[in-house]
């Protein structure tokens, strides 16, 4: 299997205020940083889910990132929601101003210091002709988040357009197109995002085995969808037995692996949302054993958009959006604020892998009857890095047949 991630994140216009800190003794690391991650991405699925029953798909971590970057431009109760909306206000220190940039940096070189993973990210800032951004900051961004900033006439709508959806689709290997259609020509700034990542199974799924099955939307509709089938081993699963919901881990050939989260049968998935948490999360692959398994997983392929200025207030991030905010670090130009906050994630799920298809297929023969992982439900799933256990993106699936 082969699955290619991407996304991107857009803001425009900001401003002003003053942070709120408390003080803890020890230093915050990179593990108490992709815990927190963690737990926004998680509060932040089920705002999302608040809002339809539909398939879900984003990438908390570029949401994050974003944001991060747009905390350092900001300062009073802006920059203070900012980070109590992405679960970051207790890593704050007073007397280590870039402590939140500094973590957001190393995890990025944890994630990227394996050569071969096919992962990328990048922050870049698109800028009115006449708007100043301050020295300071985009010293900062570039230093901490390898930012790249550009200047653009929004006034010519037709070239700004052409020119962002390029900068996006170019740095999400062609993946995500046409993002921006329309820019308000007094537009001051945007600062987008991207996230692209491809990855091979480790143990692929052959083509061959693949066949139509049934996919239970619910009690009422089923679907036909493709079912990859393999059969291993090597499989690590578990039983949340409380939450009535079983687990499984796929991994990449990178270092990062996909968790699948398939509610019981007969389980309405929606009870599961409140329930999904960072240390449930972690208890879930700390508590993985290897197993036997016959396991059969729908090919699918999503792609999601979402209106961020319209959730993120759900979190408490509003500042932003209106003539109170504060991002005086960015620039003294007078009323800044956020106009539109963008996110746009694709996903493909298939049985593309490496030239090990063949010899997996040989290890089929000759076993016991071993259990079953029929993913022909709604289920969850995660992608996540392996070494920092970050959370790189997140997902629901209800119709599979729905792009």
């Amino acid at each position: 299997m082969m699955m290619k991630v991407a996304l991107l994140f857009l803001l425009t216009h900001v401003c002003t205020f003053t942070p709120v800190y408390q003080t803890q003794e020890r230093s915050p690391n990179i593990t108490d940083l992709t815990y927190k991650n963690m737990d926004f991405a998680m509060n932040l699925y089920r705002k999302i889910a608040g809002y339809h029953d539909k398939n879900i798909f984003f990438s908390p971590l570029s949401i994050s990132t974003a944001f991060a970057t747009l905390s350092m431009a900001a300062q009073g109760p802006t920059r203070d929601q900012i980070l109590k909306g992405l679960n970051l206000a207790h890593l704050d220190r007073e007397n280590q101003t870039d402590i939140i940039p500094e973590l957001f940096q190393h995890l990025q070189e944890n994630i990227t210091q394996d050569g071969s993973l096919k992962f990328d990210q990048s922050t870049a800032l698109f800028v009115r002709l006449t708007f100043e951004v301050e020295r300071d900051y985009s010293d900062q961004i570039k230093k901490f988040f390898n930012a790249d900033i550009n200047n653009v006439d929004f006034a010519d709508r037709k070239a700004s357009v052409a020119l962002i959806n390029d900068y996006i689709t170019r740095k999400t290997g062609n993946k995500v197109k046409e993002v921006v259609s329309n820019l308000d020509p007094l537009t001051q700034l945007m600062l987008i995002n991207t996230i692209f990542f491809q990855g091979e199974w480790q143990m692929p799924f052959n083509p061959n085995h693949t066949e139509n099955g049934r996919f239970y939307i619910d009690n009422y509709n089923i679907v036909q969808v493709p079912m990859m089938f393999r059969m291993e081993d090597k499989f690590y699963t578990m039983d949340d037995i409380p939450l009535k919901a079983k687990v499984l881990k796929l991994p990449y050939r990178e270092g990062v692996s996909m968790l699948i989260l398939l509610p019981n049968k007969g389980l309405d998935y929606t009870t599961i949302d409140d329930e999904i948490t960072a240390k449930r999360f972690l208890s879930w692959i700390k508590n993985l054993k290897k197993m036997k398994l016959e396991v059969q997983l729908p090919k699918f392929k999503m792609e999601q958009s979402y209106a961020m200025h319209s959730i993120l207030p759900d979190l408490g991030i509003s500042s932003i959006f209106h003539d109170t905010a504060n991002l005086t670090r960015l620039s003294k130009d007078p009323g800044l604020k956020v106009s539109e906050v963008l996110h746009k994630a694709v996903i493909e799920v298939d049985e593309r892998g490496t030239t090990a298809a063949a010899a997996t297929e040989g290890t089929i023969t000759g076993y016991a009857l071993p259990s079953s992982f029929i993913v022909n439900r709604p289920f969850f799933f995660f992608i996540y890095h392996e070494a920092t256990n970050s959370l790189l993106f997140m997902g629901r699936v209800i119709d599979p047949t729905k792009n």
